[in-house]
């Protein structure tokens, strides 16, 4: 990895901030508002997790399968499962737990 912050995690990162502007401005876009943004919410975690340890703390380190599965897991579980519990502005769908696995491979693949 280069000492460089990934073109892909700022082109996410925008495309969050995206469509947070865009809800708050009371136009939503399904797919893009429902899906789009939890099946990059998996790639971005990790690459972030990544590029902490290798460029930051110095290890050499990449994310195996086992590290992306465990990360879709947590990610399930704490918003589809913990967050509805604790408050009402959350929702529970197997969908964004769809798109968590979706993203997760796709990472993995490509990475």
């Amino acid at each position: 990895m280069k000492n460089k912050i990934s073109y892909w995690f700022l082109l996410g990162l925008a495309v969050w901030a995206l469509i947070i502007f865009l809800r708050k401005s009371g136009i939503f876009i399904p797919v893009m508002s429902n899906y789009f943004t939890d099946l990059i919410t998996v790639p971005m975690y990790t690459y972030l997790i990544e590029h902490l340890m290798n460029e930051v703390l110095g290890y050499h380190w990449k994310p195996d399968f086992k590290f992306i599965l465990t990360s879709v897991l947590y990610l399930s579980m704490l918003f589809e499962v913990v967050c509805p519990m604790l408050s009402e502005r959350f929702t529970g769908d197997i969908l964004d737990m769809v798109a968590y696995l979706v993203g997760g491979i796709i990472y993995y693949l490509m990475n």
